[in-house]
């Protein structure tokens, strides 16, 4: 009883252990999984959702997706359960020929908080290649003379599979002339070889046929076989020799097609037949073998397709020279592509504000940027930058990926629109250049009263003055124009003026008139605007703009007035103008704005 319930205390420890490190990676911004290769488009690879700390009801809030880099997508994910699932079936010697581990990475971008994560897929191996021999039928021309114990390479068999799929054994059948020995290459390959175990006779064997299988480790095994017929022949007692055990070259990566990278030379003391050397290539990559060619009677080799050197780095051969006789000698051959900058930058606007209000904060980020530079070294290095004069500035994210933000508080009264060009330069010689057009518009926010060109106006007027028009400056355009309740224009006993609307003409005298004016603009347009409370009044003229209009000529008797000394400006949504409140005279201007007139 206790001792199961120590192993139930450990699994428990180790689940949470499972836990936290999976928690630990998600705020580091990675995610990893694995799922075998071969797996049917839509099998299941993680919970991605759930492994950031997402809830289902908020994906479609925030917005889940996996990033496009425009090359082929081998996984996709499912808006509604945030699931990662394999977007086709994926072979893995395909994808990563020669390579003991391989990962698929991507990334995810939450759209909500402009957010991207990193994910990594082990892709793990199936047995699902066979061994399998490039010849299937390989002759050797052994001597009579030749010694027991004497070796022969065999043709290799080649497996795609790693680990313990990968090929494992050979067996040789055949007669008791012969026995099968393996070496192992200076990389851990086995190296078939056919031993003379008994001296032959010409006359009495001419020929000599040996199967060789090959089996990998799989569950069940499978197997390669290739046939070996051995071919009794007169002596010949030199063996070809390379001039040297190693060859090595450089070549740019944009070398021509068609040009020569390297020659391989070996000699032979025999005479005839027997000193005639053939070339050939016993241990190669698949990819060089489309890349590559050896010429059997020369030993040069050429390029019959572009290398590049993002694709493969190295390549490394062995070839071997035999003469008539089936004697040989091998040398290694390591061509090594150095990068020449013939990528540009990729730039792009992974997930992008199209608005941002005028008041956001600095900080703010804008947009989300991706580079990537398919180079290596300095031709690979990227540096990315905007223009000094805007607003904005860049700041690293995660990897490749950089954030847009703005550098202070914007103001779309100063520019209402913003293009900016996010460039990106390569440490190339010379660079190679790239850019990307981020479009921003600037919303605007209440933060500019209406300002008056004057603090107070005034004007004299004879009694008997004709009906005609009073102008007063104009304000700002776009404003709000009102008089308070309290200000409306009236006769001494009555503050909203006679229902009338006739002033009695009947007095010489003068009236000063004084007014503080803060009225519609829109309204005046209108013509609805008026400074009193009915006709024969005031008013604002629809055609020329803010103004008094004198309908009715003044009658000193009345008392008409307008106080100015103790005006109260409002604007349209009835706030104080707190900037120009203590102004006695001339406007006061917003800092940094353009003075509309």
């Amino acid at each position: 009883m206790c001792a199961a319930g120590r192993r139930r205390g450990r699994r428990e420890r180790a689940l949470l252990w499972c836990v936290l490190v999976a928690a630990w990676e998600a705020a580091w911004g990675q995610l990893r999984y694995s799922v075998p290769e071969e797996m049917p488009k839509g099998s299941f690879v993680g919970d991605v959702a759930k492994d950031l700390g997402l809830e289902l009801t908020a994906l479609r809030d925030r917005g889940l997706r996996i990033f496009d880099k425009g090359r082929t997508q081998y996984f996709s994910l499912h808006g509604k359960t945030g699931h990662l699932v394999t977007a086709e079936r994926i072979d893995r010697e395909q994808l990563c020929e020669s390579v003991q581990r391989c990962v698929l990475r991507c990334e995810v971008i939450v759209e909500g908080e402009i957010q991207v994560y990193g994910i990594e897929v082990e892709i793990t191996d199936i047995n699902d290649n066979a061994p399998s021999f490039r010849e299937a039928e390989k002759e050797l021309r052994i001597i009579e003379t030749t010694s027991p114990g004497s070796r022969f390479p065999l043709p290799r068999a080649h497996d795609p599979d790693s680990g313990a799929n990968s090929l494992q054994r050979y067996e040789l059948s055949g007669d008791e002339h012969f026995s099968l020995a393996v070496q192992a290459g200076p990389g851990g390959d086995q190296r078939p070889e056919l031993v003379l175990a008994k001296a032959l006779d010409r006359e009495e064997a001419a020929f000599h046929e040996l199967v060789l299988r090959a089996s990998d480790g799989g569950d069940p095994a499978r197997t390669g076989t290739a046939r070996i017929r051995v071919a009794v022949l007169d002596a010949n007692d030199n063996a070809p020799v390379f001039g040297q055990a190693e060859y090595t070259v450089r070549v740019p990566e944009d070398v021509p097609v068609g040009s020569t990278l390297l020659t391989v030379t070996a000699t032979d003391a025999d005479e005839g037949i027997n000193g005639n050397i053939k070339y050939s290539l016993q241990k190669f990559p698949v990819k060089a073998s489309k890349i590559l060619h050896l010429d059997a009677e020369t030993g040069a080799i050429t390029l019959v397709r572009s290398l590049d050197f993002e694709e493969a780095a190295l390549y490394e051969l062995e070839v071997e020279a035999h003469d008539g006789g089936e004697l040989f000698d091998t040398a290694k051959v390591a061509i090594t592509v150095t990068d020449v900058n013939d990528n540009a930058p990729e730039l792009r606007l992974s997930s992008t504000l199209s608005e941002i209000s005028e008041d956001a904060p600095s900080g703010t980020v804008v947009a989300l940027l991706h580079v990537q530079d398919r180079d290596s070294g300095a031709n690979g290095e990227v540096r990315c930058s905007i223009a000094e004069n805007l607003p904005f500035r860049l700041e690293r994210s995660l990897g490749d990926y950089y954030r847009v933000v703005t550098s202070r508080q914007l103001d779309r009264e100063e520019v209402a629109e913003y293009n900016v060009t996010v460039r990106a330069a390569d440490g190339g010689s010379p660079a190679l250049r790239s850019s990307a057009v981020l479009a921003l518009r600037v919303l605007d926010v209440n933060d500019n009263a209406p300002v008056f060109a004057e603090a107070r106006y005034s004007a004299r007027l004879p009694e008997n003055n004709a009906a005609g028009a009073l102008v007063l400056t104009q304000a700002q355009p776009n404003t709000d124009w009102r008089f308070s309740q309290t200000q409306r224009p009236g006769t001494s006993g009555s503050q909203n003026g006679e229902e009338g609307g006739a002033w009695p003409n009947n007095q010489f005298d003068t009236e000063m008139l004084q007014a503080m004016i803060l009225a519609s603009a829109n309204e005046a347009a209108d013509g609805n605007s008026t400074l009193g409370g009915g006709t024969g009044t005031m008013g604002l003229s629809a055609r020329y703009g803010p103004q008094f209009t004198l309908q009715h000529v003044p009658d000193y008797r009345q008392n008409v007035y307008i106080p100015g000394s103790t005006a109260t400006l409002t604007n349209a949504a009835g706030k104080r103008d707190a900037k120009n409140s203590g102004s006695s005279g001339g406007n006061k201007k917003k800092s940094g704005k353009k003075e509309k007139k």
